[in-house]
């Protein structure tokens, strides 16, 4: 018997135990998943296994955590007393052993083990980079193929792992992040590979949702404030649901964290439509040229899940959140802020959620004793490369007008490359 099921937030139906599915009766609502242990519990599992609410059985790999701790010095600089940081990265003196460096991985290592119990034996991912690396570190150690799309314009920012640059990769020439969703779901249907599927995937959120169990393990309680940049928004979206099952658990808080969400400006539509009340994006906020603007282009999808049931208006409206715009020059000063406060590099969209923390501060929204969860969602590349190498990834590049038969035709090619 499975230790949960699934189920739509919109309309409460529970679907078969199936691979990124979605309610054929609410197909704009979210699908939740629903564990049968109400009670959160850690078991003596190794790394992120030992966390009940996960839709896994029996995983087959190792899977090192995040690390969460009470922060000094970055606290001294903003005249806090309760900011503890998530820190996903390397950074071995901490404890923190995550070598791609980025919170994809718990979503990489939950997708991968839920989709290898449901029988699936491939998958087609879509990334801006760092969902990449994470997925093609992982197809690397399980073994579990895996073909990856990222755009052109993020490749400069892109880099592997050694091991993992046999993983077949595919570069859009004229597309971006949204592009390379669109063109993974044609490759996925000749493949006959499922499309990793996004947020609706509830493994990919709960994956995510790892942050908050690790939070509340080490803090015993829930946070009052959840900071993060977003891009997609699945991330806030997962640390939401999850802080909704330590309420009904009911030992652990009972108000659920306030969202204090960022996104990098000018490409910021959530932002856009938050600030002006609307449950809607607004067409002139998604215009691509926007993207080539920011530095931060791993959050930058065109396809945010904002509108959908159960999304991020909803968490934001259910926590009375907030959103914040950080220009570039803010990104970078709060990187080397963070650095030079905690001793540890992080990467640009951490950055953002850092400026947005300094913001939500000056202008008083967040208070000297609130207990705060910052997730550095990725950070430790400097440190990473004073102990190992990595490389530049070198794909096949396509364009995003590819042909049903160019399809056909470079089926082999991939699926060679991925043996």
């Amino acid at each position: 018997m499975s230790h949960y099921k699934i189920k739509c937030r919109k309309c409460g139906i529970v679907l078969k135990e199936t691979y990124c599915s979605f309610c054929e009766h609410c197909k704009d609502a979210l699908l939740v998943t629903d564990y049968r242990e109400a009670q959160f519990t850690e078991s003596d599992k190794s790394g992120v296994w030992r966390f009940n609410w996960l839709p896994v059985h029996d995983p087959a790999f190792n899977q090192p955590g995040p690390v969460v701790y009470k922060s000094e010095g970055l606290s001294k600089q903003l005249g806090l007393e309760g900011l503890y940081i998530a820190f996903n990265g390397y950074w071995p003196e901490k404890g923190a052993m995550i070598t791609t460096c980025t919170f994809k991985e718990f979503e990489a290592a939950v997708v991968l083990q839920n989709a290898r119990s449901g029988g699936i034996e491939g998958m087609v991912v879509a990334s801006a980079g760092n969902t990449a690396r994470a997925f093609a570190h992982l197809s690397t150690v399980t073994g579990f193929p895996v073909i990856i799309i990222v755009p052109r314009m993020c490749l400069f920012e892109m880099w592997y792992l050694e091991e993992s640059l046999r993983i077949p990769t595919l570069a859009l020439e004229d597309g971006d992040y949204s592009d390379a969703i669109d063109l993974a779901r044609r490759i996925s249907l000749d493949l006959g590979y499922p499309f990793e599927g996004g947020v609706k995937n509830i493994a990919k959120r709960d994956g995510l949702g790892i942050v908050m169990l690790e939070a509340v393990s080490k803090m015993g309680r829930l946070p009052d404030r959840y900071v993060q940049a977003v891009g997609s928004g699945t991330g806030a979206i997962a640390a939401w649901e999850m802080a909704g099952r330590f309420l009904r658990d009911g030992r652990y808080g009972w108000k659920a964290p306030v969202l204090h969400l960022a996104q990098n400006l000018p490409f910021a539509p959530m932002v856009k439509a938050w600030n002006k009340g609307s449950r809607r994006l607004f067409a002139k906020d998604l215009n691509p040229e926007l993207i080539e603007q920011i530095t931060t282009r791993v959050i930058s999808t065109r396809y945010p899940a904002y509108s959908v049931q159960g999304g991020v208006y909803d968490a934001l409206v259910a926590t009375r959140g907030r959103m914040y715009g950080i220009e570039n020059d803010e990104v970078f000063a709060a990187m080397d802020l963070f650095e030079r406060a905690e001793g540890i590099d992080i990467v640009p969209a951490a950055g953002v959620a850092v400026a947005a923390l300094q913001e939500a501060v000056r202008e008083k929204h967040i208070e000297k004793n609130d207990i705060i969860l910052l997730n550095i969602t990725g950070g430790g590349e400097k440190r990473l490369r004073q102990d190992m190498s990595t490389h530049r990834v070198k794909p096949i590049f396509i364009s995003k007008n590819i042909s049903d038969q160019e399809i056909k035709e470079l089926k082999c090619t991939l699926l060679k490359t991925g043996s």
